[in-house]
């Protein structure tokens, strides 16, 4: 049901298409574009505000083991940029993210934003060849729906995760909001 209704709230962005199918155009493998892309939208929609919240930047996802270099990642960003320059493109492959988290390696698009500090913010959205629209949530939808900033189990960094909340201004952006503190 969460996902239905992520997918006709999504639907309402008059710039997803668009969006989607240009990094599509890159030909990235397991890619979605996800965190505030998402997070920020439907929150946006569930508080009933007209207009989008700015974007920082839009996330861009992809897994490609045979490929690690982060140059690889930042020609990307450039392609994107020259076909559309309204957004902070912020391409990561997955694959090698786990070396700037000291972590061990991830095995997917989807184990890589498990980690993340946010249960929230782990939720990405991709297209296929029809232009069907696919969800990756790790953690569910329902923090997103809930409003609810949690820290995601498998984040360990806690002061990090209460810095990051308070320096984003999420609560003050969204006041539906709650954090849940950790026990």
């Amino acid at each position: 049901m969460l996902l239905e209704k992520l997918i006709k709230i999504m639907q309402t962005n008059e710039h997803l298409m668009r969006d989607l199918q240009l990094v599509r155009q890159l030909d990235l493998p397991n890619w979605c574009i996800a965190a505030g892309y998402v997070r920020n939208f439907v929150w946006d929609y569930l508080h009933g505000y007209p207009n989008r919240t700015p974007l920082n930047d839009v996330d861009v996802l992809y897994y490609d083991q045979d490929d690690l270099s982060e140059e690889t990642e930042k020609k990307f960003e450039v392609l994107l940029k020259n076909q559309l320059q309204d957004y902070n493109w912020s391409i990561k492959n997955q694959a090698r993210m786990h070396v700037r988290n000291h972590e061990n390696p991830y095995m997917s698009v989807t184990d890589a934003m498990k980690r993340w500090p946010e249960t929230a913010t782990a939720v990405g959205i991709h297209i296929d060849k029809k232009n069907n629209l696919e969800i990756t949530a790790p953690h569910g939808l329902n923090d997103l729906f809930d409003m609810v900033i949690r820290r995601s189990s498998y984040y360990k960094d806690k002061d990090y995760f209460y810095t990051r909340v308070q320096s984003k201004k999420w609560l003050e952006t969204w006041p539906k909001l709650r954090l849940i503190e950790d026990k």
